[in-house]
């Protein structure tokens, strides 16, 4: 029900939030956080900053594993990742 409501545009669920908000670095790992910040989730896109473009495309790349460990962490209706970087 939650990727259904995720893929409607519904506000992502207490969970989700939950899941990337405050368990990031379970998510991606020490040193992804390091340089990686959940931003927002809209709909099922999960919106990551990234402090350099090094580490936005690095992102890029790992957004299938990113994707399938916060899946084997709680379930989520995240279906995809947007990368941005934030610059300070």
């Amino acid at each position: 029900m939650a990727r259904i409501l995720g893929r409607l545009g519904a506000s992502p669920s207490a969970l989700t939030m939950e899941l990337v908000f405050t368990r990031w670095e379970e998510v991606v790992g020490a040193e992804f956080a390091a340089h990686l910040q959940p931003v927002r989730v809209e709909g099922g896109t999960l919106v990551i900053g990234a402090d350099h473009a090094a580490w936005a495309t690095r992102a890029r790349m790992d957004a299938e594993r990113i994707l399938t460990q916060a899946r084997a962490l709680g379930d989520t209706a995240i279906a995809r990742i947007e990368v941005v970087i934030r610059r300070p």
